[in-house]
């Protein structure tokens, strides 16, 4: 497997960046890693990195960007934070990622059996995680499916809320971001949601949260950022 350089990346589309995770998150669950000389990538990119996706994922030990989706050093930033909330300082990243490095696609990758997810639906308060857990709260409030055990306890209830958490974040970006917005409706880089389910390491993309302005999406609009 190459490693990136300017050119490849430059040659690298939205679309193309989310089927390059996808079949790479194929060769995960299949146990079919590509090959790669992890040292001469070392060496390849001593110079520069052209990494073609900003993967932001939670901070748990099983989900691993890098590793879920077969990528190799130089082709993926790699952002994480417990409950993948999204704050200022990764909005920040996110815009140096793609508009200043040339990063292509974002995606928001949650997974299953969230521990933070667990502590927002149980509202756990602890020192600097009270105010974490808080922005993941309003997904907690905005699902409302589960009418009873409303708590950790309830694994569908944990589940659906972490999928909602997901589905806000990629709206906070958007709506936070103006540069990444433009990129967004300008074509050059694309969003998308995500699950990783850490049974089986499949990644379920969400297409209700997808939004990448080509060919495959002609019914693209500016207006549906916001909505």
């Amino acid at each position: 497997m190459k490693t990136l350089n300017k050119e490849m990346q430059a040659s690298i589309t939205p679309r193309k960046a989310l089927e390059i995770l996808k079949e790479g998150n194929t060769r995960f669950i299949n146990n079919l890693k590509a090959h790669r000389n992890l040292l001469e990538q070392v060496n390849d990119t001593r110079d520069g990195q052209w990494p073609f996706a900003t993967i932001l994922s939670c901070i748990d030990s099983r989900t691993s960007a890098e590793l879920i989706f077969d990528q190799g050093l130089g082709d993926i930033f790699s952002v994480r934070i417990a409950g993948n909330i999204v704050n200022t300082d990764i909005l920040g990243s996110m815009e140096f990622a793609c508009k200043v490095a040339g990063s292509k696609l974002i995606v928001v990758l949650g997974h299953s059996k969230c521990g933070a997810v667990k502590g927002a639906c149980d509202h756990v308060e602890m020192g600097n995680l009270t105010e974490l857990l808080s922005k993941i709260q309003p997904a907690v409030y905005q699902e409302i499916e589960t009418k009873e055990e409303r708590n950790a306890s309830n694994a569908s209830f944990v589940e659906n809320v972490a999928e909602i958490n997901v589905k806000r974040s990629v709206k906070n970006i958007i709506e936070r971001s103006f540069v990444l917005e433009q990129m967004i409706a300008k074509g050059e880089i694309g969003i998308v949601g995500a699950m990783h389910n850490i049974e089986t390491g499949e990644v379920v993309f969400y297409d209700d949260s997808q939004y990448i302005n080509d060919e495959m999406n002609p019914n693209f609009s500016v207006a549906e950022l916001r909505h």
